[in-house]
């Protein structure tokens, strides 16, 4: 067993990364759970974003490395991630070249056993349910967000929030609480069903600013179904010539293609010109490749309960997307029902520069009903 005893002040903190979290999310496969999915996302170009994220979150750490004793999954579960941001860190397992499931949940057990004080991990929905059948209520868990999918209670809103939290339990108490690890059936998901299931709790580190909401399903009242029409029709009045229209994920949007009589995916982006259904469930390369040259605008609606824009669920509208369709051509859309469970509007592309320039925003107007808009905060 390593050696992790520590002095009086320093905490025992965990930390695991899943290499290949997020690598379906812009290449449209909605996830990379299975081996067969993976290697059709590396066939399609998908790039690892989970390095990156998790060294964008330990680089934060750096000034307090002193506070804590850092235990780290082998090679790129951890230990890379750790040594390029310049941590001192004790290393658990082999370094291998795949990684699977069960190592993840082999290094969290092992990780507990030592008497933790916290574990952190970096993926999305299917990592947070290999941790909590590792560890359970054991200890407190902190996901930081790098999967395509993430429906549960446990993550930051973004790699840095996910530092702060840290910083602030290191430095003092932040009170727990339990937290529902949520998953969906990817095939399911990919057809354009959403089949969500609670796989259990956690307890989490609760700073209500800091951490995201678990994802609110759209309530099918009849009066929600007038409202996204309304605000379809709105947007639909509104769409000019020639302009390639990028429509994001989601009920409200889905509404539009229902009035163009166009069957829109549910949980895909979808393009359209001219009131016709252009290209179907797109990946990064597809949109850059219908755009170039052209006029563009980006529609998307938030994630209920959470209030994401970007980089959750339509990792497919990319920074480079964003940034060649231009901040001033962003149309946010949004039922009252949906603004009344959001404090905010969130956005994590994972291009910090870009997310600051539509933070720096301060607010964004968001169509919420015919000829209705509202201004709402964008953090």
């Amino acid at each position: 067993m390593p050696n992790v005893e520590n002095d009086v002040y320093a905490k025992i903190v965990g930390f695991i990364v899943n290499p290949i979290a997020g690598m379906g999310g812009a290449v449209g496969l909605k996830g990379t759970d299975g081996k067969a999915i993976l290697e059709r996302a590396v066939a399609l170009g998908a790039k690892a974003i989970a390095p990156q994220r998790a060294e964008s979150f330990l680089s934060e750490l750096k000034p307090i490395e002193k506070s804590m004793r850092l235990i780290v999954g082998a090679g790129l579960m951890g230990e890379d991630e750790a040594r390029n941001s310049g941590l001192t860190c004790t290393v658990l397992g082999e370094r291998r070249k795949e990684t699977k499931a069960e190592e993840t949940r082999e290094i969290a057990k092992r990780i507990a056993n030592l008497e933790a004080d916290l574990l952190i991990f970096c993926g999305g929905d299917g990592t947070a349910r290999d941790i909590q059948r590792a560890v359970n209520m054991n200890l407190p868990v902190l996901g930081v967000p790098t999967g395509v999918k993430m429906h549960s209670a446990v993550f930051a809103v973004d790699p840095k929030a996910a530092a702060r939290i840290v910083m602030e339990f290191l430095w003092g108490e932040l009170p727990l609480r339990e937290a529902e690890v949520m998953d969906v059936d990817e095939e399911a998901f990919r057809e354009g069903r959403v089949s969500a299931e609670l796989y259990g709790y956690v307890l989490s580190l609760y700073e209500p600013h800091l951490i995201q909401e678990m994802k609110v399903a759209s309530p099918t009242t009849e009066g929600e179904m007038r409202n996204q029409a309304a605000i379809a029709i709105y947007v639909i009045e509104n769409m000019k010539t020639d302009v390639i229209y990028i429509i994001g994920p989601g009920t409200t949007t889905r509404t539009m293609g229902d009035l163009l009589d166009a069957k829109k995916t549910l949980l895909g982006v979808d393009l359209f010109c001219n009131m016709k259904l252009l290209s179907k469930d797109v990946n990064e390369k597809q949109i850059l490749d219908k755009i170039k040259g052209k006029t563009a605008q980006i529609i998307v609606t938030p994630i209920g309960g959470q209030g994401f824009i970007f980089g959750r669920g339509n990792q497919q509208i990319s920074p480079e997307v964003i940034r060649r369709v231009g901040l001033s051509n962003i149309v946010v859309v949004a039922t009252e029902s949906k603004l009344r469970s959001l404090k905010s509007l969130r956005i994590d592309t994972g291009d910090t520069s870009l997310d600051d320039m539509l933070r720096g925003k301060g607010h964004l107007k968001v169509i919420t009903d015919y000829k209705t808009e509202r201004v709402i905060h964008v953090e």
